[in-house]
């Protein structure tokens, strides 16, 4: 049995990555600098039994994925806001007025371009975007957000 202290990281070394990268379908929505909320949380069943007064037992219960949050600086491409519109409006008209999910990937991009660990996202769809705070007061960059809500993922080495 292998103790904590042996254990490899992914590449060698404690992972460090710069950037992670957004596919939806198998298309690139962009580099990320930054995605928050990839976790889950198993929620448990409390059962007490009758004449067991030392404790109570714990099943297992739903599992809770809650959403994620890319962020990155203001660029040029419009695929994530695009991919974002076809869930209200005339995008989501032409969709025949139904909810499309899809298949996301998020994907840990090393420093030297290498894929170096993927989860793939379930039944994944837009819920928010939010572009940047003008303010001439200031000189923080220009960001935007997108945050999807999935129906869980699983990992995978990409390569």
């Amino acid at each position: 049995m292998s103790t904590p202290e042996a254990a490899t990281f992914l590449g060698g070394d404690p992972t460090l990555a710069n950037r992670f990268l957004f596919e939806v379908d198998g298309v690139e929505i962009g580099l990320f600098s930054s995605v928050r909320g990839l976790e889950v949380t198993a929620r448990t069943e409390e059962l007490v039994e009758g004449g067991q007064n030392g404790f109570a037992h714990q099943l297992p219960g739903r599992l809770e994925w809650p959403t994620i949050v890319f962020s990155r600086g203001l660029s040029e491409s419009d695929a994530l806001f695009a991919w974002m519109n076809k869930t209200a409006g005339e995008g989501f008209a032409a969709e025949g007025n139904k909810v499309v999910r899809s298949t996301g990937a998020i994907t840990v991009i090393t420093g030297d371009g290498a894929r170096l660990r993927s989860w793939s996202l379930n039944a994944v769809m837009p819920v928010r975007w939010k572009g940047p705070d003008f303010d001439v007061m200031t000189t923080d960059p220009l960001t935007e957000e997108l945050e999807v809500s999935h129906q869980g993922f699983r990992s995978s080495d990409p390569s």
